[in-house]
């Protein structure tokens, strides 16, 4: 089975395009229902038809040809196909791409193709993140600068410290790993973003919201605030002036434009659960779930994980980070259980310093301005480097693991 792509195989987003396949086989027509649902393909209008070569041809002999024409054939003479291909041609319109998926691997079939036009040649078997994959290789500018990633961040339970952890990242990033980065606060009403940073910008991402006509990339760049030669704030007004009722596609524009400039965008998700943050959560590049020790936590970040697993089937699982562990006098889920029972390894498990980060909120200040050299401020390094897909630093001849302090807890309580 293809493995889910890595930041090494970022695939775009397949733009707004229709695309009509003609199948040979019922193996072929599940594999293209299974990409058509990908979250890639989110904005392809995508149908799947029996029949191969010659359905293509009667259907276009009396209807326009869509943006781009799959079809699938099991002839084993290359020959025979070219020449339907050649009667496709006489009605296909001049700016519609071909993919043909065959079931031969033959050089010299593949040059006819592509001297014929055809856009690209794939052989069955083939996984659906494969042809969503070539798919958007079809609107790939040569040259141009890979799309932006984007991160997710939300908290299985309110008050669990997602927006500390989505800011924290975001510093790390534009710090650490030296990226250009964006944080983009989603809770319009309370979002935390601006005094998080101690940043106060007369507008935000309301005035993007709520005037789409007016939104691109000139209008984004003035709405940013900029925290470092790096690090950008796209801040939320945090006022009650207006309910904020959004559509489903209300951050798409916004989140499309900085893809184009940004190689890392972190999106701070307020824990409310509509339409627009299922799809925010849905389509991000990685997800990152944070949860606190305790039942409502585990339950909460189960449904989630379990969701954008089923939803995301061609990416890898959320990542979890345990936040507020070890927080003294308060009984916890151990972090081995908590894993266990989500069935994931725990990206990361942060130590509650109440000094450290109330200096750090009270300060507009990240924890790393603040303690640089803390385990908290190192754990949001290793999950960004994570994210980043780059090395973790060694610190001496053993890595410090980010579960120690609740490891050597559970070890401390099995022995008394």
């Amino acid at each position: 089975m293809t493995e889910s792509p890595t930041r090494d195989d970022l695939i775009p987003p397949v733009p707004r395009i229709t695309l009509q396949a003609f199948c040979e086989t019922a193996e072929v027509a599940a594999v293209l229902e299974a990409a058509a649902a990908d979250r890639r393909m989110v904005k392809a209008h995508v149908r799947v038809q029996t029949g191969g070569v010659p359905a293509a041809v009667a259907a276009y002999s009396q209807a326009p040809t869509p943006n781009v024409v799959l079809l699938e054939t099991r002839m084993t003479s290359p020959p025979d196909f070219l020449a339907q291909l050649d009667q496709l041609s006489e009605v296909c319109d001049a700016g519609s791409k071909v993919m043909v998926l065959g079931h031969v691997n033959d050089v010299g079939f593949y040059r006819e193709l592509i001297r014929r036009g055809v856009s690209e040649y794939l052989i069955a078997p083939i996984e659906p993140i494969d042809l969503v994959r070539a798919i958007s290789g079809l609107y790939a500018t040569p040259g141009a600068p890979p799309v932006g990633r984007t991160v997710a961040v939300i908290g299985a339970k309110g008050g669990v410290g997602a927006s500390t952890v989505a800011h924290n990242l975001g510093w790390s990033f534009s710090r650490k790993l030296a990226m250009a980065t964006v944080i983009v606060d989603l809770d319009i009403a309370f979002g935390t973003a601006g005094l998080d940073f101690n940043q106060d910008p007369p507008q935000g991402i309301a005035e993007a919201i709520f005037a789409p006509d007016r939104l691109d990339a000139n209008m984004i760049d003035r709405l940013l605030s900029k925290c470092s030669d790096r690090l950008s704030l796209l801040t939320a007004p945090a006022v009650l002036d207006r309910t904020c009722d959004l559509t489903e596609t209300a951050f798409d524009q916004i989140i499309d434009i900085l893809r184009t400039s940004t190689p890392a965008i972190v999106l701070d998700v307020p824990h409310v659960w509509t339409a627009w943050a299922r799809r925010v959560l849905i389509g991000a590049d990685e997800v990152v779930v944070v949860a606190a020790p305790e039942l409502a936590s585990l339950r909460n970040a189960k449904n989630l994980v379990d969701l954008l697993r089923q939803a995301r089937p061609n990416d890898r699982p959320p990542r979890v980070v345990l936040n507020q562990a070890s927080l003294a006098k308060r009984p916890e889920i151990a972090a081995a259980d908590f894993a266990k029972a989500l069935d994931v390894t725990l990206a990361a498990a942060i130590p509650f310093d109440a000094q450290l980060f109330g200096t750090a909120a009270n300060n507009g200040q990240m924890v790393a301005e603040i303690q640089p050299g803390s385990k908290p401020a190192e754990a949001f390094d290793e999950l960004a480097q994570a994210i980043a897909g780059r090395p973790a630093e060694r610190r001496g001849p053993r890595a410090a693991s980010l579960l120690d302090p609740l490891l050597s807890k559970i070890v401390r309580r099995k022995v008394s």
